[in-house]
Parts: C-alpha cells; sequence; structure tokens
C-alpha cells in the first residue's frame, strides 16, 4: 500500500464552520458553555441530581448538557443555568468578517 502524504488543513477554531453547518457560532458558543457547566458540574462534584436539587433546572437537562444534546437550550438559558450554579459568564467579543465562500450564507 502506498502511503501518499497527507494534506494538513488548519482549522478555524469553530469545529462546525469547519464542517459547513448552519448556526456554526451558535453552536460552538452552545458547547463552549455546555463545557462550562460541565466543568462546574464537576468542580462541585454535584450528579444531575444534586444539580438539580441545587438549582431547580431539570436533572434531564443536565443530562443533555453532559450528552451534549444542546438543541433545546437557548443561548441565554445555558447562561442561566451556569448563573443558578453560581458563576457568572464573560463573554468577549471579537467580530470578523465572514470568508468570501460564506458571505452569502445568512439569508
Amino acid at each position: 500500500m502506498k502511503q501518499e502524504p497527507l494534506e494538513v488543513i488548519r482549522g478555524s477554531g469553530n469545529v462546525y464552520r469547519d464542517l459547513g453547518q448552519e448556526d456554526a457560532d451558535v453552536k460552538q458558543f452552545k458547547a463552549l458553555l455546555a463545557a462550562e457547566i460541565i466543568k462546574q458540574l464537576d468542580h462541585d462534584g454535584l450528579t444531575v441530581r444534586e444539580a438539580h436539587a441545587r438549582t431547580g433546572i431539570a436533572a434531564a437537562d443536565f443530562s443533555r448538557i453532559r450528552n451534549a444534546d444542546l438543541a433545546r437550550f437557548t443561548l441565554d438559558r445555558l447562561v442561566g443555568i451556569i448563573n443558578r450554579l453560581g458563576a457568572r459568564v464573560e463573554v468577549k467579543l471579537k467580530v470578523k468578517p465572514a470568508s468570501r465562500s460564506n458571505q452569502g450564507a445568512i439569508a
């Protein structure tokens, strides 16, 4: 079997954008917020049921977050969950022009 050299392509930092998915920036932001929620649960040693008892957020929602099933969550809801866990969100925003291939993507 002949080994062909692999082409290395640097990612954009957003896997959803690299895969050409719609709403890539929103999906990336949700994933980052979910990771912070999981980090807070792990830091506090909370099970999903204990997190429910502390926050009033359904244990099933924490399970969905742990499983990266984020379709049902809005950004503000994820921020609210972080707040109920006793943490705050600080956002540093950087807006870049869209690449030429993505400029017509927003309808």
